[in-house]
């Protein structure tokens, strides 16, 4: 009888058969009987026999094969971690390299100059995938953005400004201004391998228009779409109308737009205290900003339609996706659940 080779059986049908093996030795028969019988190797029954009368039952259990998890990295578990620490809170910049962002090349380059190893792209990427690392696009963040600032708002000035408001019965809303084109296509468009989809843009009849809108965290919206250019003047009647909506004082807080501080709108401001006040968020912070995510979802929709030949189309389409936001209260709260506003929901 050929004898089987137990390294090509699977660890279950291995188990299967040193478990045979047993079961016909504790019936007191001899080794190459069992040989005979089983059609393994003397040196596999042998090596059974063995185990099981030194161990029991669970001594007979095949260990995993293969090489142990970790053993022969080039990079000990030390270096891993220092290394991911560093991905983690640095920059490539802030450690006088090159690189822009996180690649598998700046990485390597890393490795290489904290600890004079020299890897191949594709070890990096293997590093990389087992650290639970992905590839992402990154949040884009001004170099003028103040941590302390944006720290000091989300612990202090913030949740002062939503306690006066629960005292004094004011709402509070977040604005911002965004300029709608008729040459925005967003999106893609499925089409067979090898041939790009083509989208046919508006060629010289470019159109552009101007918004201003506010969002609450219970739903709310407030908009007006503005022709010429947003100045002191259009604020101050977007906000004349604001609080004659509300019914309500009204705490809105925008960004640091040079108009949001002229002096007219302050003055404007100041002589009607009771029913608005102003404030700001810190400077070069847009992801602060819960009405940051109702311009996107706007430019979105608008960026799948044909694409708008006159103002006034693009004035209507914006008009109706905006009513259909007023519609729909709970995809403007949506908006409050993204992680860097949830702070504001």
């Amino acid at each position: 009888m050929e004898k089987e080779n137990a390294r090509k059986q699977t660890l279950e049908q291995l188990h299967e058969r040193r478990k045979q093996v047993v079961r016909l030795h504790k019936r007191a028969m001899g080794v190459m009987q069992i040989v005979s019988m089983t059609g393994l190797s003397y040196p596999a029954v042998r090596r059974c026999i063995d185990l099981f009368d030194e161990g029991g039952w669970p001594a007979i259990r095949p260990a995993l094969r293969g090489r142990t998890q970790g053993l022969g990295r080039t990079l000990s578990q030390a270096q891993e971690d220092s290394l991911q620490r560093s991905i983690i809170d640095q920059r490539p910049e802030q450690l006088k390299m090159d690189f822009f962002l996180w690649s598998r090349a700046a990485v390597g380059q890393l490795i290489e100059q904290e600890y004079g190893i020299e890897l191949q792209v594709r070890s990096v990427g293997k590093y990389l995938a087992r650290w639970g690392f992905t590839p992402q696009k990154p949040i884009r963040r001004a170099y003028e953005q103040s941590p302390e600032a944006v720290q000091a708002w989300l612990e202090g000035e913030y949740p002062a400004i939503e306690q006066r408001a629960r005292q004094e019965g004011a709402e509070i809303h977040w604005g911002d201004e965004t300029a709608l084109v008729n040459t925005d296509v967003r999106g893609r468009s499925f089409a067979p391998a090898g041939k790009t989809p083509v989208a046919r843009t508006v060629g010289g009849t470019r159109q552009k228009l101007s918004m201003i809108a506010t969002v609450t965290n219970q739903g709310k919206t407030r908009w007006m779409i503005i022709d010429d250019a947003f100045d002191a003047d259009k604020l101050i009647e977007f906000l004349r109308a604001l609080v004659k909506d509300a019914g309500k004082k009204v705490f809105l807080i925008l960004d640091n737009l040079r108009v949001h501080h002229s002096k007219i709108v302050k003055a404007w401001v100041a002589n009607h205290r009771d029913e608005i006040e102003l404030f700001y968020l810190p400077s070069y912070s847009p992801q602060l900003n819960p009405e940051e995510r109702l311009n996107a979802d706007l430019k979105q929709e608008m960026g799948k339609r044909v694409p708008a030949r006159s103002k006034a189309k693009l004035r209507d389409a914006a008009n109706e996706h905006m009513a259909l936001l007023e519609r729909t209260p709970e995809r403007v709260i949506a908006y409050f659940q993204d992680r860097r506003v949830r702070y504001a929901a």
